[in-house]
């Protein structure tokens, strides 16, 4: 089976818990609507931090599912502060195995979407500007809040583009879709959410079935 990569924009993002997740929230959510069975109850999401709506699908199955995944990511943040990350949001059916003495069924991958996260200093260092004649020193607490405005405006044009790829993506590939599952009150096809664990190795083996299953080189940064 043919498996669609995506890989998005890599964003820069402030290790901030709140900022995180509402980054996180928005691109998880946005990729599931677009993937949608029809089956769901538009629910329409203003960010706090940025002036951005997004559309969720309105299960509360989901929203449980994304924010439980969100929250595995943030502790592992702060055990691997200031560091690249990538997260996978992978779309897969299930089929039945030949007979053999292992599971009977297997995960067949379809989609991938890879998040890629640049985890960067809560609060950036204070500088001083200096004159051949006098030296400036610029108040601390005015100059975080200055960068850290100026860093978030710049997080808000990169989700923007996030978001334009995401569209762009589902409007361009839809030839690989698989069968509609037929079980009854499916919100979306069968998903999974990779994040990185502990074991920097763990997450590698992941990503290493994952191409063993599928037949596709994923595209790792």
């Amino acid at each position: 089976m043919n498996c669609e990569v995506c890989q998005l924009k890599e964003l820069e993002v402030g290790q901030l818990e709140s900022e995180i997740r509402e980054v996180l929230r928005c691109i998880f959510h946005t990729v599931l609507f677009h993937r949608a069975l029809g089956l769901v109850r538009p629910k329409e999401v203003d960010l706090e931090l940025f002036e951005i709506t997004y559309v969720q699908c309105g299960d509360s199955e989901i929203e449980k599912k994304i924010d439980e995944k969100i929250e595995q990511f943030i502790s592992w943040v702060e055990k691997h502060p200031n560091k690249k990350s990538q997260i996978c949001l992978s779309f897969y059916e299930i089929k039945n195995k030949q007979p053999s003495w292992f599971n009977k069924t297997e995960r067949l991958y379809w989609e991938q979407w890879y998040i890629n996260l640049n985890i960067v200093p809560q609060h950036p260092r204070a500088h001083s500007s200096k004159s051949h004649h006098s030296k400036v020193v610029v108040d601390p607490g005015e100059s975080v809040l200055e960068e850290r405005n100026v860093r978030r405006a710049a997080l808000e044009a990169s989700l923007r583009e996030v978001l334009f790829q995401i569209i762009k993506f589902v409007n361009e590939k839809k030839d690989h879709l698989p069968p509609i599952p037929s079980r009854e009150g499916v919100v979306c096809y069968p998903y999974e959410i990779t994040i990185p664990s502990s074991s920097d190795s763990a997450f590698g083996m992941d990503m290493f079935k994952r191409i063993l299953q599928t037949g596709h080189p994923t595209m790792l940064s």
